[in-house]
Parts: structure tokens; C-alpha cells; sequence
């Protein structure tokens, strides 16, 4: 067992939050590598770091062969922050047979992580920076020292944004999905599409900025690996460890807000509530989950702790479920990732099987879409997002892609999918073709 690699660490009281995590923001892209991971001040019962950064990589892991097996390792040996991600496409290590050989245009790793040279949170009101290199106070006039912060302004280079596949197509593809649910093949499918553009050039800082101010959610994330960008809104959580807890909280159904009105808006979460399509879609995925986790977890311990639940943000209402569990002494996060990844919320029931139909209806890669991003603290806690409601941008090639898209059971209707769709595509768009 390797000790714990010592930081230098300083707290410093702070008075305002909101421009000091701008200034926090710009200054850790600065750095080749940065994660900035911002829970825009939503209070839940789970929540817990208001504002994550890791910057500047010191050391990477991003293997290309025996992943698992250098995964557990590289755990074993590295007792500190850990920020990374697990794209979609981890699942051709865990599933073989599910293995594409799509381009993925975006170009994120499999499997990501690295080591930062500085690690800060951020509360209301103190903000505590450990550092390997610089001492805590040099980074902390660092921060303050940014003023030049990004007007809300785009100065886009013209581009369009292309569907890559039509409605039409679309409507029928939910068709032939529903025929396969009919035959028995599977109970429920999440189906994604991709919006595309090419010859894209983005000022990404002012992307996101202008995306979560829209759409400010409780999984955002600001991520850089050298030219490759993850701009997330993100209202889901994939999976939380806290000790020996284990809590993963799988969003299915999804209703509209309403601006006409606060008893018509209560009216709309009501009937999301109600919804019997919603509740089925939203019960299979529970099941998964506890079977998923009933695999790790010490008999007996998995539970479900909120059934239904209707969160409000602010594009939409959502349908959260929340599921808990002891973990075994003897997993560690390789280990729940086998059982778990990728998460219910974004294959469906079963898993393997509707993996298989995605690989053959869909008609983009994933890549770190459906994937998940997230932190591993030096006593092995973390917490990964769900990657949705997200902007993937490669700054060398000049592609931007995001996906949308959504469960699909034998109740669904074509064209009521199709607008649920647009729904959540809503924020990406407006921040990408605003004049």
C-alpha cells in the first residue's frame, strides 16, 4: 500500500461565490488538462461539493489493452485525487461482443484519468486549495489576479448544425424498436441521435458559460483534455460512493416546464408524476439498477430510497429514482464499474441485449456521451455524472457533436419521442446558433 502523497493545503474565506468560480473557471484552462465540476448551488439530499476542480495533469492513465486489470492496479498504487472519465465505448471492454468499429470524430479515451498538480473546492463561503508544486497561497492570488472574464458575447464563426438522421428516419426506427419489444427481445430501449456540425470554431469558455446559465445543473462540468472539450449540463447523477454507501440516481422521465404560470407548471409535474408511461419506464430501470448493484453490495443492503421522485431544473421537470447500497470491502471502483457501466438510465432492459440494438439502430458512436465524468478522492470516495445534455467539441479537426435522445417502451409514441428530444436539445442549441 503507497502512502498518501502530500499536498501542500491552505483554506481562504471568500465573500463571493458566484465571480470567484468564474475566475476559478478561467483559470484552470489555462492548464493542457482541467476538470471544473460545479453543482450550481442545488441542494439535495446527496449533494455535497458545491465546486470541484482538478488542474494540470502530473500523472495519466489512459490504457489501451488489459484495462480492468491495469484499472484495479493503478487504483492500488495511487492513493490521491483522481478526475477522469469512462466513455460510452468502455463497454467494449467489459462486453467484448458489443465491440464497434465506428469513428468516433470527438477522439475522448475509453478510459481517462488523471492526477492534478491542483485540487480546489469551493463552498459558499471558503475555498480550500492542495497543491504538489506551488504553495496554496501562489494559487490562490493566481485565481484572483483573473479579470479578463469572458463577456456572455458569442462571435461564432458561422456553421451549421446537421441532424445525421432525418425525422422521418427516426419515426420509423422507433417503430421497428417497438417491434422488437413486441417480439420480446427487450423491455425498454434508450434510443440517441446526433447533431453534428464540421468547420466549427468556438470560444468553449463562453459556451459553457452561456449553457449553464440557461440550464444551470447539479452535474455540470467544464472538461478539457488538451484540444478535446466536454461542455455539461448534466441534471444526473450515475453513481456515488461516501464510505461504504453506494448511491446511484437514474433519471427517467422527462416533462416540459410551463411559462404561462405557477399552477400550470405544478400542473405539468403532477401529471409527470402520474404519467403510467413514465412509471413504467422509470420502474425498469430501477430494477436494473438493484440488480446491478446487488452484485457488489453486501446481501441484503440494496434499497430503493425515493421511488418517483419529480425534480424541477430549468429547462424541464425529471423523474429521479434513487437506489442505495452497502458495498462489499472486497470491490473496488474496476470492480463497480463491471457491475454497473454503462449506466440503465442510458441502455435499457436488458442490458446486454439493447446494447446490441443500439449498436445496430444507432447511427452515431457515443464516445463520452451516456459515458461518465467525475472525481476519486484519496479515500477512494467518488462520484461520477451521467454525461447528457452535453456539448463535445475537438478544437483541432473543428467537430462538434451533441447527442439527445430517450427511453423507448412499447407505449411510446414516435413523434411525442421526437419532441422530447428537441426538449432537451433546446439549451444546446440556443447557445450554438445565437446571433
Amino acid at each position: 500500500m503507497h502512502l498518501l502523497v502530500q499536498r501542500q493545503t491552505a483554506t481562504f474565506l471568500i465573500t463571493d461565490v458566484t465571480t470567484i468560480k468564474q475566475q476559478l473557471l478561467h483559470w484552470a484552462n489555462q492548464y493542457n488538462s482541467c476538470s471544473f465540476l460545479d453543482n450550481n448551488q442545488y441542494h439535495s439530499l446527496h449533494s455535497s461539493i458545491e465546486c470541484l476542480v482538478g488542474a494540470g495533469a502530473v500523472k495519466i492513465f489512459s490504457p489501451t489493452a488489459d484495462e480492468q486489470q491495469k484499472l484495479k492496479a493503478f487504483l492500488k498504487e495511487t492513493n490521491d485525487w483522481l478526475f477522469g472519465h469512462v466513455s460510452y465505448d468502455y463497454k467494449d471492454v467489459l462486453e467484448p461482443s458489443l465491440n464497434t468499429e465506428s469513428i468516433d470524430n470527438i477522439g475522448f479515451e475509453k478510459i481517462y484519468f488523471f492526477q492534478p498538480e491542483v485540487v480546489v473546492q469551493l463552498s459558499k463561503n471558503e475555498m480550500i486549495i492542495e497543491s504538489l508544486t506551488l504553495s496554496p497561497q501562489e494559487v490562490f492570488n493566481q485565481i484572483l489576479a483573473i479579470s479578463h472574464l469572458s463577456p456572455f458575447t458569442f462571435h461564432l464563426s458561422p456553421f451549421t448544425i446537421n441532424q445525421r438522421i432525418s425525422k422521418q428516419s427516426y419515426l420509423q426506427t422507433i417503430q421497428q424498436l417497438k417491434n422488437h419489444i413486441l417480439r420480446g427481445d427487450c423491455y425498454e430501449l434508450n434510443y440517441c441521435q446526433e447533431f453534428y456540425a464540421e468547420d466549427a470554431v468556438i470560444d468553449t469558455l463562453n459556451i459553457y458559460q452561456q449553457l449553464t446559465q440557461i440550464s444551470p445543473n447539479p452535474f455540470s462540468c467544464y472538461y478539457k483534455l488538451q484540444d478535446k472539450y466536454l461542455l455539461c449540463a448534466s441534471p444526473e447523477r450515475y453513481i456515488k460512493k461516501d464510505g461504504s454507501r453506494l448511491i446511484s440516481q437514474p433519471i427517467k422521465g422527462t416533462f416540459k416546464r410551463s411559462t404561462e404560470s405557477t399552477e400550470a407548471d405544478e400542473s405539468l409535474k403532477q401529471q409527470l408524476f402520474a404519467s403510467h408511461k413514465d412509471r413504467t419506464e422509470n420502474v425498469m430501470i430501477v430494477d436494473l439498477v438493484r440488480n446491478d448493484l446487488s452484485k457488489i453490495c453486501k446481501e441484503g443492503t440494496v434499497e430503493v430510497e425515493e421511488l418517483f421522485g419529480i425534480y424541477t431544473f430549468p429547462q424541464v421537470h425529471q423523474m429521479i429514482s434513487t437506489i442505495a447500497g452497502e458495498l462489499d470491502d472486497a470491490n473496488d471502483f474496476a470492480d463497480i464499474l463491471e457491475a454497473t457501466f454503462p449506466m440503465g438510465s442510458m441502455t435499457g432492459a436488458p442490458k446486454k441485449r439493447v446494447m446490441q440494438l443500439i449498436n445496430e439502430y444507432e447511427q452515431s458512436p457515443r464516445g463520452l456521451y451516456s459515458g461518465a465524468v467525475g472525481y476519486i478522492s484519496p479515500n477512494k470516495n467518488f462520484d461520477f455524472n451521467v454525461v447528457i445534455r452535453s456539448i463535445l467539441y475537438n478544437a483541432t479537426n473543428k467537430y462538434l457533436s451533441y447527442h439527445v435522445g430517450g427511453g423507448i417502451t412499447f407505449n411510446s409514441d414516435a413523434e411525442s419521442e421526437y419532441e422530447e428530444c428537441l426538449l432537451k436539445a433546446a439549451a444546446m442549441r440556443k447557445v450554438l446558433t445565437a446571433d
